[in-house]
């Protein structure tokens, strides 16, 4: 049973968006982007109580800009996903997950070091050139389900 409902749209969506925002870090990183986008789906809580579904996560705005740069920026995600990144997009949506990315809502990649916290939320790790940030447990416990 896959970690969330999905279409064959959604295995594109999400593999233009793990290649756009992770291709220099290869299937590792793309993968961990992916679980990042699969999380926010299943979280019900902070800025995700309202999307659920993988083209929300990917399309969201917040603060009048779009949640992941390469949506408003990134030539990449515009281009069509190919067949890894399609394989990789399915491994997310149906069962992969892996530290630093496993419970993150979040990813950011600084110019510098990893900031200890995000916006108040803890990073659990570095990945890379991508630092990961997941949700204080109280804050949020949806996001903690399989």
């Amino acid at each position: 049973m896959p970690r969330v409902a999905y279409i064959e749209n959604d295995v594109n969506l999400i593999a233009r968006m793990m290649r756009a925002e992770a291709v220099g870090e290869g299937r590792l990183g793309m993968l961990m982007v992916g679980n990042v986008i699969v999380n926010r789906a299943k979280a019900d809580c902070l800025d995700f109580e309202d999307v659920r579904s993988i083209r929300e996560v990917v399309f969201q705005v917040q603060g009048g800009n779009y949640s992941f740069e390469a949506v408003q920026k990134g030539s990449l995600f515009y281009s069509p996903a190919r067949g890894v990144e399609k394989k990789l997009a399915r491994q997310v949506l149906k069962f992969w997950r892996q530290q630093p990315a496993k419970y993150a809502l979040w990813y950011f990649n600084p110019s510098g070091e990893c900031p200890p916290t995000w916006f108040g939320q803890p990073l659990t790790g570095q990945y890379k050139e991508h630092c990961y940030y997941e949700p204080v447990a109280n804050t949020c416990a949806s996001a903690y389900r399989y």
